[in-house]
């Protein structure tokens, strides 16, 4: 880790940065092993995944409920209960690999008072994980992504959707889906972290207090084709129901 970094880390994660460094190994030790992190990205793991994450935190408010759709390895929900130790954080991801992977790191940095982690769709967990921010990192286009995790924010909530130079156009592509949803907010687009290529685009939406409408058809998700989680396949670790 070069002293940039460290610097950064130990800015960004306070006196919770060795836990990082924690994971961080297990991302690129288990993580490359089980295939959620590609070998060539362990030389960037902290500032392309673990920083680039944390960034995240500064636009969730404290005490936040956060409901992490697509979880994957753990990003962005794990950096960000890491960096904010006042968050509670609730994992969703279809993959068994990936879930076990979870209950893991939840273990492994004793992360159990306050992250949970269910394997199943996203429809699956809706009603029952419920935040005032649900994230979302390369799960798919905001046209998609809408109908996934908006039923998922609470009224008056936001979500947070990690992008990159397409964000711009995803927002143009996803305005109808708003629309049908009921949704009368405008996206907008906002940096986090170092005002340079290091930092975080995100695509803020609010939720709004009214109902929302349906757009997507049921068994249409981002796992569509896998199989719905089992209730024996649930974490009870760190569970909570707020």
């Amino acid at each position: 880790m070069s002293a940039d970094v460290l610097t950064a880390a130990q800015g960004v994660f306070g006196d919770r940065w060795e836990l990082a460094q924690r994971y961080h190994d297990l991302l690129a030790s288990d993580g490359v092993e089980k295939g959620l992190i590609g070998p060539r990205e362990v030389p960037r793991l902290w500032t392309r995944h673990l920083l680039n994450c944390a960034y995240l935190g500064e636009l969730v408010e404290e005490k936040a409920v956060v409901v992490d759709v697509g979880s994957g390895a753990g990003l962005p929900g794990i950096p960000l209960a890491l960096a904010r130790p006042d968050v509670r954080v609730q994992l969703v991801e279809p993959l068994e690999r990936r879930f076990f992977f979870l209950r893991e790191v939840i273990r492994d940095l004793h992360l159990g008072d306050r992250v949970a982690v269910a394997r199943g769709r996203a429809e699956d967990v809706t009603g029952e994980f419920t935040g005032s921010v649900v994230t979302a990192r390369a799960v798919a286009p905001l046209s998609t992504l809408y109908g996934w995790t908006l039923p998922l924010c609470r009224p008056g909530g936001h979500l947070l959707a990690i992008k990159g130079r397409s964000a711009s156009d995803e927002i143009a592509a996803g305005a109808r889906t708003l629309k049908r949803m009921g949704v009368e907010s405008t996206p907008e687009v906002v940096h986090c972290g170092p005002d340079d290529e290091t930092g975080t685009t995100i695509v803020r939406v609010a939720r709004g207090s009214g109902p929302l409408r349906a757009t997507t058809p049921p068994g249409s998700s981002a796992v569509a084709q896998k199989p719905r989680r089992r209730r024996s396949e649930r974490s009870t670790t760190g569970r909570n129901d707020a």
